[in-house]
């Protein structure tokens, strides 16, 4: 079978398992938000932490719950990592060091899953399964409890509630992802990826050299990095070593798994709205970019551009032989598209401009479908961008889902798509500006140079956590500025997310009339498509130009 064949064959599973699952588990998510009914150990955990299941929260008291919780997380993943030397299953490893220790802790709670450190001789076991694996349900469940809110906010009317976080919370880990990820954590034992407490195994390398390679939890926490839309590995190489990501059949399921929850949150906002049509239209709009970044990936690394790479006959650097080019390309638009930062090639070894396309899908705000979560919400606030767009066009006050859409709404709408940008590109000038900060980057002085520090920060600023080679980023400033980028990167959408969802639930809403703009419509689709696209393109092509652009023309 050609290359050609093989991959679209990848691509047409994967899409068919997508779609063999859309409206059962977009079903099961609706009812988990929705039913009043608590489980035994939903009871007791509520009774456990003092919650109210019944107590709905004000936007207000929701972003402080979600807040409050995310910091306790940060202290907790702090200490484990400064502590590390006295638990059990360290494996003999020191103390994280204090900067990288709160790198990793911001990293991990605001979903990035950014590792500026090689996990295997950095993290013990416990670290990792105790520490790591556990943010990554837990951000995961926080990204999706936002989404909900939202939902709500659009849902409900003349009121200032939009649910109980706790109660989301603990629905979600114990409902949706816990379960998932027992299932999807066999699958892959089945397949070949390790999950054992061994220290390490001494092995000897074809030129004769002895090698430590540690066992550990990896299925366990390799099923929650990819469902969680985590992407933080167990080893530095991540899904391209082979304890993670043995074979082809395990990388397709992991692609399957990162893009799940994602995509079946479009149908559970439908049915929590109440007209389908609309998780259809959002679910359009995110299959359409999706489809048009993993096509040009794939086209950008099969042309194979560059002397180097024609004379070798394949953009094969940096990328595994059991997974290719086209594997390696779908990965790649998944991971970026969704927040994961999970990668099975090197990102900073593609073709420039196959690199260039990942970093341009991070920056679309990773929407397409995006992460747990994070993904719906981005998306419905480009979504009523769009609408506003639209209301301008006809002269009238626009409306999303029977709800107006006044100057408030705006404000907030508008913040939210500043403040991503605002980090990314401060931080690269800053990076770019200082000297200290530019010995970390082994390329000085050429546009790649340009682009691994660009890349960074959009993978921070956007929650994503993968990255280029080339640039050292263990250092006091990286882990500082991009620790606090991370954080802000998550929390600051997330609080105006919140508000917005309030500002939207107070609201009475309006009869759908003829000046009405459907927004379940192919027209609408292709708005928001272009919406999308146009804002970022604006946004973010004077640096494009800098970096990937002039490299790959």
């Amino acid at each position: 079978m050609s290359d050609t064949a093989a991959g679209l064959l990848q691509v047409g599973l994967l899409v068919a398992l997508l779609a063999a699952v859309y409206r059962p588990l977009g079903g099961y998510l609706a009812h988990v938000f929705t039913t009043d009914k608590d489980s035994r150990i939903e009871r007791g955990t509520y009774k456990l932490l003092g919650v109210d299941s019944k107590a709905d929260q004000t936007w207000s008291v929701y972003a402080r719950s979600v807040l409050a919780f995310s910091s306790v997380g940060i202290v907790f993943l702090y200490l484990v990592q400064r502590l590390q030397s006295h638990l059990p299953f360290s494996n003999g490893l020191p103390n994280v060091e204090q900067g990288l220790a709160f790198n990793t802790a911001a990293s991990f709670v605001a979903n990035t899953n950014w590792q500026s450190y090689s996990p295997e001789v950095t993290m013990g076991h416990l670290v990792q399964f105790a520490g790591l694996a556990v943010q990554n349900f837990v951000s995961a469940a926080v990204g999706i409890t936002v989404a909900i809110a939202l939902i709500r906010g659009f849902a409900r009317s003349k009121t200032d509630r939009l649910g109980n976080f706790w109660v989301d919370l603990i629905r979600t880990l114990l409902r949706i992802l816990v379960p998932i990820a027992i299932i999807g954590g066999l699958a892959l034992v089945a397949m070949g990826v390790v999950q054992n407490l061994s220290g390490g195994h001494e092995v000897t390398s074809v030129v004769g050299q002895t090698q430590t390679i540690p066992g550990g939890a990896v299925a366990s926490q390799e099923v929650i990095k990819e469902l969680g839309t985590n992407g933080g590995g167990y080893y530095n190489a991540n899904s391209a070593h082979p304890f993670e990501n043995p074979n082809g059949l395990s990388n397709l399921f992991e692609i399957f798994i990162l893009l799940l929850i994602p995509v079946c949150l479009t149908r559970t906002f439908g049915l929590m709205v109440k007209d389908k049509r609309q998780g259809y239209a959002i679910l359009g709009v995110m299959t359409t970019l999706w489809a048009a970044f993993t096509f040009a990936a794939t086209f950008f690394e099969n042309q194979g551009a560059g002397t180097a790479t024609q004379a070798a006959g394949a953009a094969m650097e940096g990328k595994e032989t059991r997974f290719g080019e086209w594997a390696s390309a779908l990965f790649a638009s998944s991971t970026t598209g969704t927040s994961t930062g999970a990668v099975n090639a090197a990102h900073d070894s593609f073709t420039p401009l196959g690199g260039g396309t990942a970093l341009f899908h991070m920056m679309l705000g990773e929407v397409s479908p995006g992460g747990t979560g994070s993904g719906l919400y981005g998306m419905l606030v480009l979504a009523v961008l769009a609408v506003f767009v639209a209301g301008l066009m006809v002269g009238r006050t626009p409306e999303y889902l029977r709800k107006k859409i006044t100057a408030r709404e705006m404000k907030l709408v508008s913040l939210y798509i500043l403040a991503t940008p605002t980090l990314v590109l401060v931080g690269t000038s800053l990076a770019m500006g200082l000297e200290t900060a530019r010995a970390s980057i082994f390329n000085t002085g050429s546009p790649h140079g340009f682009s691994e520090v660009l890349y960074a920060f959009t993978s921070a600023g956007n929650n994503n956590g993968s990255a280029f080679g080339g640039l050292s980023a263990n250092t006091p400033f990286y882990n500082t500025i991009l620790g606090i980028v991370m954080l802000l990167g998550r929390f600051l959408p997330m609080v105006l997310v919140l508000a917005l969802a309030g500002s939207f639930a107070r609201q009475q809403p309006v009869p759908v009339n003829e000046g009405t703009l459907p927004t379940h419509k192919a027209l609408f689709v292709a708005l928001l498509v272009g919406v999308v696209l146009i804002v970022t393109g604006l946004t973010y092509f004077p640096a494009l130009t800098l970096g990937p652009l002039a490299e790959g023309l």
